[in-house]
């Protein structure tokens, strides 16, 4: 017999068998590990679907339990049954999200893909869920405001055909782990089910957002927020440009990279670049201007130890290395400044300077401090982008008002363009302590 045969009564009385053995001595009595990714829900309590959906099959007529080689518990062989028999499958989100694990998620999304390259339906929703995070909006939305966003979205950013299914990204989302969805009943239909997953969320209409903890790691952490856009421009923006989209979800902006205020830094801190994110692996202003965000990687640089300031001024470098990696690979004629690699950029520079203006002809800097407690400086580029300026620490300075001032409108600016490269190329190689093959 098939897992077709499988009916209501035989999942009711493994579930009742469940209740009896408890969770441990049923799975091992069946040979199951504990469930990852579905959980059948009954009167409150969870139970693991692939070990039900085994031991259900024993209960058939001369039928024995299957095991767990046998057949698969994902979202199309036993999550699938048990939600066509109307009970409930919940997903269930990593609770220890790191920036890896999503961004190999990410790789591994299931799409349809037409003649050019893969929908954008997913990506989409992923971006603006992920702005929406950036700027501390609330993580669960109701189904009314999704809907209308997504469309909006849809319409005016599908570059490959889509059309206003703003269903079809929310259930792909949801069965892969990365969206959570709220009070409806029964299971979540597949996003490919034909006009299925219509119906359901006209009729359910959940609240809904990315789930908790991935939610959490974009909202927080600049360097996961980084290597997640990327890895979804990396996968699906393919000979596309992407920035009108980053533009109106607001995450093409400077201090997209920042963490944010009071967070820890992100629980994978090792330097992965565009291959963990750019392919596969192995309080918002319009501007994006200082919004308050930082962590432990931006405390005043006048209180960090001196090895530990070096270790981040480091790491920064190598994150505008590795986006210049990212953005080299990608066809973005229009674009002469990337405001990811110029975010980095600028908090390397900030980091370096120790809190002081860096013109060695300085004669006094404020003493005042921003409402977020950092010293009041400017961060410039010494030759401006626009002349062929490199987008590099070691090419930028921190400067307090008066001296910025003077670079950008005195008489003497000229002659401090040259002494202002020096003495950034001489900061830059006293604080940069990498190995020579890491160096930026």
């Amino acid at each position: 017999m098939a897992l077709t045969d499988i009916s209501r009564s035989e999942v009711l009385s493994a579930v009742e068998e469940y209740n009896h053995l408890g969770r441990d001595a049923f799975l091992s009595r069946y040979g199951f590990r504990p469930a990852v990714t579905y959980m059948l829900a009954i009167d409150g309590r969870q139970y693991d679907s692939k070990a039900i959906v085994g031991a259900a099959h024993g209960c058939l007529p001369g039928q024995a339990p299957l095991a767990p080689s046998e057949f698969s518990g994902g979202r199309d062989h036993a999550a699938k049954l048990l939600g066509r028999l109307g009970f409930e499958v919940v997903h269930l989100a990593a609770p220890d999200a790191t920036t890896e694990a999503l961004v190999d998620r990410v790789w591994k999304l299931r799409v349809n893909h037409a003649e050019s390259g893969p929908r954008l339906y997913q990506p989409i929703a992923l971006l603006w869920a992920i702005g929406r995070a950036f700027r501390g909006e609330p993580r669960v939305l109701p189904w009314d405001e999704t809907s209308a966003a997504l469309n909006q979205l849809l319409m005016h950013h599908g570059q490959r055909g889509e059309v206003a299914r703003p269903h079809y990204p929310v259930a792909s989302l949801y069965h892969s782990g990365l969206w959570s969805l709220q009070g409806h009943t029964g299971s979540v239909p597949l996003a490919h089910d034909n006009s299925g997953p219509r119906r359901w969320f006209a009729e359910h209409r959940p609240a809904g957002g990315l789930a908790a903890p991935v939610h959490k790691l974009v909202r927080d952490s600049g360097e996961a927020r980084v290597k997640m856009m990327e890895a979804i421009v990396g996968r699906f923006f393919g000979g596309l440009d992407e920035i009108p989209l980053l533009e109106e979800v607001g995450l093409h902006v400077e201090s997209v990279t920042d963490d944010a205020t009071g967070s820890v830094p992100a629980t994978a801190t090792a330097i992965d670049g565009p291959s963990a994110a750019g392919r596969p692996p192995g309080d918002g202003t319009a501007d994006g201007k200082d919004r308050g965000r930082g962590s432990t990687a931006d405390m005043s640089p006048m209180l960090m130890d001196p090895v530990a300031r070096a270790a981040q001024y480091e790491k920064m470098c190598t994150l505008v290395a590795l986006r210049e990696e990212f953005v080299r690979g990608r066809r973005r004629e229009r674009v002469v400044r990337d405001p990811v690699r110029s975010g980095w950029a600028r908090k390397a520079v900030l980091l370096r300077s120790e809190g002081l203006c860096e013109n060695p002809k300085c004669t006094g800097q404020p003493d005042d401090v921003t409402d977020g407690g950092k010293p009041i400086l400017e961060v410039d580029h010494i030759v401006e982008i626009a002349r062929g300026g490199p987008d590099h620490p070691s090419q930028m300075i921190a400067l307090c008002p008066n001296c910025h001032a003077v670079k950008t409108r005195g008489r003497t600016r000229y002659e401090l363009s040259a002494i202002f490269l020096r003495v950034a190329r001489e900061r830059h190689m006293s604080t940069v302590t990498e190995p020579e093959s890491h160096k930026c």
